[in-house]
């Protein structure tokens, strides 16, 4: 017993070893970019001089640049178009599925299968399903005596074809969450409500949603986050336009940073879009109270 302190201590570093990994990628990647945006923010930086302090100014620019509120507006759309959509969809696809079917596991498969496709081999797809004059969607519409819209050279439809993208590309993920979450109700509630000469409708409003509510919660947020930082599909499908149209904040903050080197400004949209999800997320935390549903 004398030499168990010491086989601890022992068994500590190996532990502090195995997680030093994590440990360092968490400091370098998460911790000292997050600490260096606090920094820029009151700093004028372009990557090769000396940072010189500027106090507000960086904070009064982008208060008065008009592109902050194209992308602020633009990401806000996308939101409210690609949350409610995705959760409905996988929703919907897992209670379909939550059956004894033949060949469940490829469907899962092949569900999933874009959350782990490169998401620039997507967007290629999908841009060759929504160029307007060599499109196959436009293609199709055309054959049933349908005309097309412009879907990548309209503001609108610019929107709902990246709204559609990111819906097909996420719902996988999601719905075997969905599914999981559904499996796991007890059997007792639906035998119970049968019983009681409840029908499929009444099961899915009164036991089902209900019961899948912390599921529905937990997607809600993780989506919600998501969205927030949607990039790669504007910046690669239509680089923000028409018109700015699928403009967002994350394309914002890369142009600022990237392409014209105003690091304090990009660094100030930043914070600007991490306190905006903070206070989302937190607003979602409280309304959970009124409608999230633990099983006891």
């Amino acid at each position: 017993m004398r030499n168990a302190p010491k086989l601890n201590r022992h068994e500590n570093w190996w532990g502090y070893l195995f997680v030093s990994p994590q440990i360092v990628g968490l400091l370098a990647f998460v911790l000292f970019p997050v600490l260096m945006s606090f920094y820029l923010m009151f700093m004028d930086w372009d990557f090769t001089s000396t940072p010189v302090y500027t106090g507000l100014d960086n904070f009064k620019t982008i208060a008065g640049e008009e592109n902050f509120y194209f992308a602020l507006r633009n990401t806000f759309i996308f939101v409210v178009g690609i949350v409610p959509l995705t959760t409905v969809v996988a929703l919907g696809m897992a209670l379909l599925t939550n059956k004894k079917l033949k060949g469940l596991a490829l469907y899962k498969a092949a569900f999933f299968l874009p959350m782990v496709t490169s998401s620039v081999a997507i967007v290629l797809v999908w841009y060759w399903v929504f160029a307007p004059e060599i499109g196959l969607l436009n293609n199709f519409l055309g054959a049933i005596g349908i005309a097309g819209p412009e879907w990548l050279t309209e503001s609108l439809w610019a929107r709902v074809a990246i709204i559609i993208m990111s819906t097909w590309q996420g719902m996988g993920y999601y719905y075997l969450i969905f599914l999981a979450g559904v499996k796991g109700i007890p059997d007792d509630y639906y035998e119970a409500a049968e019983i009681d000469g409840a029908g499929r409708w009444r099961k899915l409003t009164h036991i089902t949603l209900p019961l899948l509510s912390p599921t529905t919660f937990f997607i809600v947020v993780t989506m919600l986050i998501g969205v927030f930082n949607l990039f790669q599909e504007s910046f690669i499908l239509t680089s923000g336009g028409p018109q700015f149209s699928t403009y967002t904040l994350v394309m914002y903050i890369y142009d600022l940073a990237f392409r014209y080197f105003r690091m304090g400004e990009a660094a100030v949209v930043s914070v600007a879009l991490f306190a905006i999800v903070m206070i989302v997320t937190f607003v979602q935390f409280r309304l959970s109270r009124r409608w999230v549903n633990y099983i006891d």
